[in-house]
């Protein structure tokens, strides 16, 4: 067998290759031996049938099989022997079959880049510190409360936190819209924003039974395009004005999320979640910071069937996030090109350092991780069945611990420098920031 390799551009390959016709033949041979064997044909005992009738009725059919099989085997032969590693399936290309000649072929492929590690030594990297405060935990309980609120009657002008029970009607050029108008009670909560800005704002201080006219306009960005922009007068009435009244923080309070052991037991139980989901969330802009670093300090090139492939995947997800979204809404590819690249080039430098760092996925980790994946269903004992009945799942999930084990690698070799925020502020921040 002869091989030759060109290139065909940063990482594209051309690999050509001879297998010799005596190769061919005696394979073809040895099948046609094995056939004798089983073949049944009239006139003839089963596995008697002469060589040469064999050789006459299937031959032809049997040295095309031979020539797939031939180039399939041959071909990843060749690519080891010329010590290529594909960065996708080869596509084989100009096969010459011809009987009794030498058989060539060629296929076409991307490599996998020769990835060079650059050192993180000294690099900074930003860290977040938060200590969750009882003042933390008390704004906690207030938005528990909320959850179970209760509403009385008030005979006062409205302010905000209250809630009131209106009808109205909307109009634009003083024509009604689609959308506009409620005949039945209709309850907002002043100071929740859930109305077009301005219009919450002119019903503080009105009283049950008032009838007002209100102006607004409605946002540029509104999910409505036939509204957006524009003004609308609404006739509004008030047919009650209700205030808050919130539960008391007691023991009872406590069973009304489950918690059995008392109002001290359940605060115990909120911080350690508060502070459970504000270290998930310092860990994961920890790595992407680190990450990030690692992108910047490295030039790839990406094999562009990676990253169309990634790219596809994601287009994929995307529509499996938005299942309300039509069928015939395209979206194309190049929105994900940048992000499919970037996970490319994560996942080869992540993959050269594990190997270059010999790093084995932690078993104890997996374990950790799985637990707290499936800690947050209902039925934990569950989840964790379904992941060990899976394999493909739980090489996922070790595919996880073994990425986080070369983040904690490279946060030794970074200088971290710590910034302190508030809980407040770690929960509002953007992660795009």
């Amino acid at each position: 067998m002869q091989v030759s390799v060109e290139s065909t551009g940063t990482l594209g390959r051309k690999i050509t290759v001879q297998v010799p016709s005596e190769q061919i033949d005696s394979a073809v041979d040895k099948k046609l031996q094995d056939l004798s064997r089983s073949v049944k044909l009239d006139g003839f005992r089963p596995g008697k049938v002469p060589m040469k009738v064999v050789r006459q009725k299937f031959s032809g059919q049997v040295r095309q099989e031979v020539m797939g099989e031939m180039v399939q085997s041959t071909l990843y032969e060749a690519i080891d022997q010329e010590n290529l590693k594909p960065a996708e399936g080869p596509k084989v290309e100009n096969v010459d079959m011809e009987p009794g000649k030498t058989m060539e072929y060629s296929a076409t492929f991307e490599v996998y880049p020769e990835v060079k590690l650059e050192s993180l030594d000294g690099k900074e990297v930003e860290k977040i510190v938060v200590k969750v405060e009882d003042s933390d935990v008390d704004k906690m309980f207030e938005k528990l409360q909320a959850q179970h609120v209760d509403w009385e009657k008030v005979d006062r002008p409205a302010k905000e936190g209250d809630q009131l029970l209106i009808t109205f009607e909307g109009r634009i050029d003083g024509e009604p819209f689609e959308g506009g108008k409620t005949d039945q009670d209709f309850p907002l909560v002043l100071g929740s924003g859930s109305m077009i800005p301005g219009f919450e704002d002119q019903l503080k201080a009105v009283k049950t039974g008032d009838k007002k006219t209100i102006e607004v306009t409605f946002p540029e960005d509104y999910q409505a395009a036939d509204l957006a922009g524009k003004k609308a007068e609404f006739d509004v009435e008030v047919n009650l004005v209700n205030k808050p009244v919130l539960p008391e923080l007691d023991d009872e309070f406590a069973t009304l999320f489950g918690v059995a052991d008392g109002l001290d037991a359940f605060r115990k139980e909120v911080r350690a979640n508060m502070e459970r989901e504000v270290d998930s969330r310092i860990k994961s802009w920890l790595k992407t910071a680190i990450m990030d670093l690692l992108i910047e300090l490295h030039e790839l090139e990406l094999p562009q069937a990676l990253v169309e492939e990634e790219a596809e995947n994601l287009m994929k997800q995307a529509r499996k996030n938005r299942p309300e979204m039509p069928v015939d809404v395209d979206l194309p590819k190049e929105m994900f090109q940048a992000q499919a690249a970037k996970r490319v080039a994560l996942g080869l430098l992540v993959s050269e350092l594990i190997q270059a760092n010999k790093v084995e996925v932690d078993k104890g980790k997996v374990v950790e991780m799985l637990n707290e994946i499936s800690g947050t269903y209902e039925k934990p004992e569950e989840v964790v069945k379904v992941y060990g009945e899976n394999p493909q799942m739980m090489q996922s999930l070790e595919g996880f611990v073994l990425e986080d084990q070369v983040v904690e690698l490279l946060s030794k070799q970074v200088t971290i420098k710590e910034k302190s925020m508030t809980f407040d502020d770690v929960m509002n921040k953007n992660t795009s920031e």
